[in-house]
């Protein structure tokens, strides 16, 4: 294991200090639509001049380097608490090597731990497959950006938002609202439907895993989540708050089966560095 938990410290280097390039293509993009001598282009700017110098210089992109968030996909035979072990002690390393920030904190004392492990800490899920490889996806996940999420549970009158595709939008414009320029938008917006709230968080979450150029399976979630994306954008909010057309760079969704009786909605959003890596081992 030790071989794999040295790639999983790399896996920790790459993510906190490049961005996914379908990310940079997006912030490269939105900085050509917005208007010349504007605070939203000279934002932008800045951020893709982070970006090149994080790279350059094997820099975190961001002081907070988040919340690791692990999602694996595990052949048969591979024993689950002997990767999850190795997780653990790979983080210890990133912490040190790359470095990262100590961010796990104890909730009754209070104390850092130093080394961001701790109860759930990384958050780790592994899944059983059918496959022959390991594959481990990595984000981390900005408390900022965190904060900004919301829960909803439909019908929600003060939204006028039922239980269709038409609430989910009327929830996704209304956490958009609540969070302003709180985040550092851009943000990466993931909706996650479903029966129970701890389904549909966990279910938004993984939305950020996805590539903004990748088509949602259901055609008519694929339809739905441009049109968000775009009146997302149309709500002028722009880059940390300052104005501008580019309020987000995508908006993902995945739907579970619901219960007759409840319909949950899960927003999380990600800021401008959705760090997120795979390593496939």
């Amino acid at each position: 294991m030790l071989k794999l938990r040295d790639g999983i410290v790399e896996l920790y280097r790459k993510v906190a200090t490049s961005i996914p390039p379908d990310v940079e293509e997006a912030l490269k993009a939105a900085l050509s639509r917005e208007q010349e001598g504007s605070a939203a282009k000279s934002a932008l700017a800045i951020i893709l001049e982070n970006i090149r110098v994080a790279r350059e210089t094997s820099r975190p992109i961001c002081q907070d380097t988040g919340v690791p968030v692990f999602y694996l996909q595990v052949p048969s035979g591979l024993s689950q608490l002997d990767l999850r072990e190795t997780v653990i002690e790979a983080t210890r390393l990133a912490t040190e090597k790359v470095p990262l920030r100590a961010n796990a904190v104890d909730v009754i004392s209070e104390k850092n731990s130093g080394d961001n492990t701790g109860d759930g800490f990384p958050v780790i899920y592994l899944e059983e497959t059918g496959g022959s490889t390991l594959t481990i996806d990595l984000m981390l996940k900005g408390g900022g950006s965190e904060n900004v999420g919301q829960l909803y549970k439909l019908p929600a009158p003060e939204l006028m938002a039922q239980r269709d595709l038409d609430g989910v939008r009327r929830c996704v414009l209304d956490a958009v609202q609540k969070a302003q320029g709180k985040g550092c938008p851009p943000y990466v917006i993931g909706v996650g439907i479903g029966a129970s709230k701890d389904q549909v968080t966990r279910l938004s979450k993984a939305q950020l895993m996805r590539r903004l150029s990748d088509t949602n399976k259901s055609e008519e979630l694929a339809i739905f989540e441009k049109r968000l994306l775009e009146e997302v954008n149309e709500l002028g909010i722009g880059p940390h708050g300052l104005g501008g057309r580019t309020t987000a760079l995508g908006v993902k969704i995945g739907v579970n089966h619901r219960h007759p009786a409840s319909y949950f909605v899960d927003i999380s959003m990600s800021c401008w560095a959705d760090r997120r890596g795979r390593l496939i081992w």
